[in-house]
């Protein structure tokens, strides 16, 4: 009975040391599923090259985030416009999500630009009547541009590539080389070099940066 006290004593010192550790560990661990968290959510990227340094065409971009279609059709542009179809520029959510917040796209962001022709033009402008009213409506697919930023592989074209898959109808091409600096990359420089070499006037959804 003497010895009553002095074991308790141990038994309590067991269970908070026991309790101490566990917390510990508890913390630990939820530190590292923290960091694990991070990590899986991240920006990256998904282009993928070829061992030649081609960029693979990229897949599932349909399924991304679509942030405005400009169009500068022939019939305006004295039938001689640079790019007469829309424009269907998609990018990635989890890079768009760190635009709105920095206003600038991280590393490895991916821009596809998909063509699409004006549709059977019954005017001399290009337009044609539908229930809507006057106006340009999408026709055929016609092309399909990407560019990546990648700050270290296109350092020369102040950090974004710019690859041309093909200004036609589908398929496209499985992979492009780089386009020269004289066939995109000088244009954006000379245009939108402040605003991370993106025509963000033309897109709503960078611009104005609109909440839900």
């Amino acid at each position: 009975m003497k010895h009553r006290p002095a074991l308790m004593a141990l038994v309590l010192a067991a269970v908070a040391a026991f309790s101490v550790g566990k917390s510990a560990h508890n913390k630990d661990v939820f530190a590292a599923q923290k960091a694990s968290d991070t990590t899986a959510s991240a920006p990256g990227t998904t282009a993928q090259y070829t061992p030649d340094g081609k960029l693979k065409l990229p897949v599932g971009f349909r399924r991304w985030v679509f942030i405005g279609a400009p169009t500068t059709p022939n019939a305006l542009n004295d039938g001689e416009a640079n790019f007469p179809e829309f424009h269907h520029v998609y990018v990635e959510a989890k890079n768009l999500d760190v635009y709105l917040k920095t206003g600038s796209f991280p590393e490895g962001t991916i821009l596809v630009k998909e063509l699409t022709r004006v549709l059977n033009p019954t005017f001399p402008d290009g337009s044609r009547t539908e229930p809507s009213g006057r106006g340009f409506f999408n026709g055929e697919l016609n092309g399909i541009d990407a560019s990546v930023k990648d700050t270290k592989r296109f350092a020369k074209t102040n950090g974004w590539g710019y690859f041309t898959f093909g200004h036609h109808p589908m398929p496209y091409a499985r992979s492009a080389s780089e386009s020269s600096a004289s066939e995109c990359a000088g244009c954006h420089s000379a245009n939108v070099a402040k605003t991370d070499m993106t025509w963000v006037q033309f897109y709503p959804l960078l611009r104005d940066k609109p909440t839900p």
